[in-house]
């Protein structure tokens, strides 16, 4: 008979998928509580959990932490002083302190639509930044792990088939970055992308192409609050020239949006078109 999956099986397979999730662990009790030290609780971001930290009101209010936790990626500990309260039907707690750290597990990942030179420059500096990397191209003679070693995933398919079937795992850690290889790609993934949960979705090109496409998505029905979300040209001015350079500058972008960096603070705006 195959054995149910335990809380560490669940966690290397979230991790696997990159799916985002955070754990929250009790690193301390005092007094009388249900909790015990190293007790687990993982959170998934649709708010289900597996695992106990004890339960009773403070698991709902656990839950909360890690929800907000896998959202912006940012540890939290937090103590809970326990009154007598019923844990379930038949038990009672007299009171205590349980103490509770929360964790991300999340790895973020960027989704890279197109595969040329610029793409594969983007794929090995945002592996290097902690991005777990997925390539997708309607060529297959691109999109591939030969030429993408540092991705964990390509995809190949026509873009309205990968736009469909990757729709759905764009969430807060996902950071989508639009370089494909013509006008007509790029739109049709801003437009798919930009109606997802997706984080971060940054596009290539000039001021003009990018006033092109703000054009084609309010004819699609797209309204300019979810039009601003295109952070387009992507990446920061850093005065880069090269696929290298340009690839760092869009990397740099992402890692500000995922630490929460003032952009007023930094003093750096988008790459010039």
């Amino acid at each position: 008979m195959r054995r149910s999956p335990d809380l560490f099986d669940e966690i290397a397979r979230i991790r696997a998928e990159g799916a985002p999730a955070a754990l929250a662990t009790v690193i301390g009790t005092r007094g009388s509580t249900p909790g015990q030290s190293a007790m687990k609780m993982l959170i998934r971001a649709d708010g289900s959990t597996m695992g106990t930290v004890g339960g009773g009101s403070m698991e709902e209010d656990v839950r909360q932490l890690g929800l907000l936790s896998l959202a912006d990626e940012t540890c939290r500990r937090s103590s809970f002083e326990l009154s007598t309260e019923a844990v379930d039907d038949s038990e009672l707690i007299c009171g205590g302190t349980v103490e509770v750290f929360v964790e991300p597990l999340t790895i973020p990942t960027v989704f890279l639509f197109g595969a040329g030179h610029l793409a594969k420059a983007t794929a090995r500096i945002a592996a290097v930044a902690g991005f777990r990397v997925v390539v997708a191209d309607d060529r297959d003679s691109h999109a591939n792990a030969e030429r993408f070693p540092d991705a964990r995933e390509t995809v190949a398919r026509p873009f309205d088939e990968l736009l469909s079937d990757l729709a759905p795992r764009m969430g807060p850690a996902s950071y989508c970055v639009i370089v494909t290889r013509s006008h007509q790609l790029d739109e049709q993934c801003a437009e798919s992308l930009l109606r997802t949960d997706a984080r971060f979705v940054g596009m290539i090109g000039s001021k003009k192409k990018v006033g092109r496409c703000h054009e084609f998505l309010r004819t699609k029905g797209m309204d300019d609050t979810r039009i601003a979300r295109l952070a387009a040209p992507v990446g920061l001015d850093v005065g880069a020239e090269t696929h290298g350079e340009i690839a760092v500058a869009i990397v740099a972008e992402m890692i500000r949006v995922r630490r929460g960096a003032d952009e007023a603070d930094s003093g750096s705006k988008r790459l010039a078109p």
